[in-house]
């Protein structure tokens, strides 16, 4: 389980619990602890190493370990989207980049909550800004004073070396990391999201879909998660050509944006669309959706348990 930015692993203490208490004797849980606090300013890659060596260390301390799962909130599903694709090990005689492992390990699930996979630039992607274009565009030069790396990473304002965006990087496989096989490599991909107030990370990002594919919502009659307010399941689809040389001929279409929805489309996703528009807390939808505080947050523990309910053993 992998925490987002500033965070600490105390942040998924409720969400292991319950995993633990409900899954008894068939999950190890481990709650990443590389990254706390402002070592979450340093970038998504080089969080994603730290990461790495801790995964690799969990999976030497337990030998019997046959699959392997990552929970992760905000920040850190950009982390660990980076991290699997430098764990990824393809199947020998494999040149179509199909199936293999995830540190030697079955890759079984592989879910992000409320986490920013389009990047946070422009077009209301962080509420707090108000969706005021001007407002959007300075954050994107002065958000690495606060936010450092990663806030360059999730501004799409990095350039390292002359290389594109790290985020544009990371949908694809290229020489040096494989990130689109090992996304693939998972049984299964899920994307909890909030429709709103969420003032962190925007609802098109954390679902990846493009303003034309949000769906509408109403209120759950799920009692057992009544913040549930949608399901859906999306099949991984190839690039439509001719899509994407319209948007790159628009001089109105965020062109980066569309890449990583399309790049991101390739696999499968389940999304599963929250909403605390009822709670007293729905301005701390971003922490609520995680339980990140148990009594403070305890209106997200529905969350927690469609995740458990569904999660792949």
């Amino acid at each position: 389980m992998v925490h987002g930015i500033l965070g600490s692993a105390a942040d998924w203490k409720f969400g292991a619990e319950q995993f633990v208490k409900m899954l008894p004797d068939k999950v190890f849980v481990h709650c990443s602890e590389r990254n706390g606090a402002t070592l979450t300013l340093d970038g998504v890659d080089v969080m994603a190493q730290r990461l790495v060596a801790e995964v690799l260390e969990i999976i030497k301390l337990l030998p019997k370990l046959q699959k392997i799962s990552f929970v992760a909130h905000s920040v850190g599903g950009l982390v660990a989207r980076y991290a699997i694709g430098m764990l990824y090990q393809q199947p020998d005689g494999d040149s179509e980049h199909t199936g293999g492992t995830i540190g030697g390990l079955e890759a079984i699930n592989f879910i992000t909550v409320a986490t920013p996979h389009l990047g946070s630039r422009g077009n209301n992607q962080v509420p707090f800004l108000f969706g005021f274009s001007a407002i959007e565009k300075v954050a994107g030069y002065v958000i690495h004073w606060i936010f450092r790396r990663t806030g360059r990473h999730l501004f799409l304002t990095d350039y390292d070396e002359g290389k594109p965006p790290l985020l544009k990087r990371m949908v694809d496989d290229n020489s040096e990391y494989r990130f689109l096989s090992a996304l693939r490599a998972f049984k299964r991909r899920v994307a909890y999201s909030n429709v709103g107030y969420d003032h962190i990370v925007g609802w098109r990002t954390s679902c990846i879909r493009r303003i034309s594919e949000l769906p509408k919502w109403e209120d759950s009659l799920n009692e057992k998660y009544p913040h549930v307010v949608y399901e859906e399941y999306c099949d991984a689809r190839e690039p439509d050509e001719t899509a994407l040389e319209e948007v790159q001929s628009s001089e109105f279409s965020d062109k980066i944006e569309e890449e990583l929805v399309t790049g991101l489309s390739r696999v499968s996703w389940e999304k599963v669309d929250v909403s605390f528009h009822s709670s007293k807390l729905r301005f701390a939808a971003h922490s609520v959706i995680q339980v990140k505080e148990q009594y403070m947050h305890v209106e997200g523990a529905d969350v927690i348990q469609h995740m458990i309910d569904h999660f792949i053993l």
